[in-house]
């Protein structure tokens, strides 16, 4: 999705590189993996492209994996990094650290019934409202703080972007599925507009280019 040409603030929300879990399609959660050695690369290359945005705030989950990715983008623009576990990853209680194979063959139905879309407690961990409730009103409160044109760097993970881009974009939870899923070290930005933030690129690995036309 390109990006649209605006004077407002913006939100880039990051994921963390690769983890072994990542590898093994293994729910990591709460649970605190590190990255592998591809995951540090895609970091530090991901890092050097966001600080072309020159962004003035860094926030992120306080699990290894995030710490590290942000770090690297730490290391390049000189920024601080304050860590929060309001944007550490969905809780999945039984769930975490099983393969999704593995959770089928246990929680077949709850597997299905969450793929369905429905509201579930994934091994009786948060549901996917409760994640938006604890991450989303940190990531507006530090958006306000920004100057006019400012940019925040959010460094979270998967599911956490999901539920905080949703809660943002006021979309129904049911309909939240619908944003595909974060590559690795990929990224999705919000813009300021009158009427809100809108979503101007979504799992993006390269910078923004502007969008001319109709849509400016």
């Amino acid at each position: 999705m390109s990006a649209a040409r605006t004077h407002g603030r913006r939100i880039v929300l990051w994921r963390h590189g690769q983890t072994a879990w990542n590898l093994e399609n293994r729910f990591q959660g709460t649970l605190d993996i590190e990255l592998t050695e591809t995951g540090v690369a895609q970091a530090k290359r991901a890092a050097r492209l966001l600080a072309g945005l020159s962004p003035h705030t860094i926030i992120g989950s306080d699990l290894r994996r995030t710490v590290a990715t942000a770090a690297e983008l730490s290391a390049v623009t000189g920024l601080p990094v304050t860590h929060d576990e309001a944007l550490r990853e969905t809780y999945a209680g039984e769930w975490q650290g099983l393969t999704h194979e593995e959770i089928k063959a246990r929680f077949g139905e709850q597997y299905a019934a969450w793929k369905r879309g429905e509201p579930v407690r994934r091994g009786g961990g948060e549901l996917e409202t409760e994640v938006a409730d604890r991450a989303a009103p940190l990531v507006e409160r530090t958006a306000e703080k920004l100057p006019p044109g400012g940019v925040l760097v959010v460094v979270s993970h998967g599911g956490t972007i999901r539920t905080t881009i949703g809660r943002l974009l006021g979309l129904a939870p049911a309909t939240w599925e619908a944003l595909g899923g974060l590559a690795n070290c990929s990224w999705s930005v919000l813009g300021e507009s009158e009427r809100g933030w809108r979503l101007l690129e979504h799992n993006a690995g390269s910078l923004p280019e502007p969008v001319i036309g109709d849509d400016v």
